[in-house]
């Protein structure tokens, strides 16, 4: 895997800015639940591509049909990426689930436990 250029890690910094702005304030659809970020975005070296990793808290269903939801609108939110970025390119956004914050909650939770039990333990 190649290294990003400055350049490239700029692009993607703005592109996630401007996208994180355009799904909280701009896009109506009623199946893009309001917990919806934005955890990263990939934007290829020729600026034809990117890939957008997006997080949703709540359950499978919800994380589905906003999905689904931003699929849908992708038009729409490229078309605003051109407006509002002055880039080369407006690239081609592809919209990937990411589960790392769920994830992420899920071992603190199981870490935390784990600690409460073995204070526990040692109290007694």
């Amino acid at each position: 895997m190649r290294k990003n250029s400055i350049k490239n890690t700029r692009i993607n910094s703005e592109v996630m800015r401007e996208l994180a702005a355009i799904i909280r304030s701009e896009i109506k659809d009623p199946r893009i639940a309001p917990m919806t970020c934005v955890t990263g975005v990939e934007v290829a070296p020729d600026l034809k591509t990117c890939k957008a990793y997006i997080s949703v808290l709540g359950d499978e269903e919800k994380r589905e049909k906003t999905m689904e939801g931003l699929r849908s609108a992708e038009g729409y939110i490229r078309h605003q990426l051109a407006t509002n970025l002055n880039l080369r390119n407006t690239p081609q956004i592809t919209f990937l689930s990411d589960t790392s914050i769920e994830y992420g909650i899920r071992m603190d939770g199981i870490i935390n436990e784990v600690v409460k039990e073995d204070e526990q333990g040692n109290q007694g």
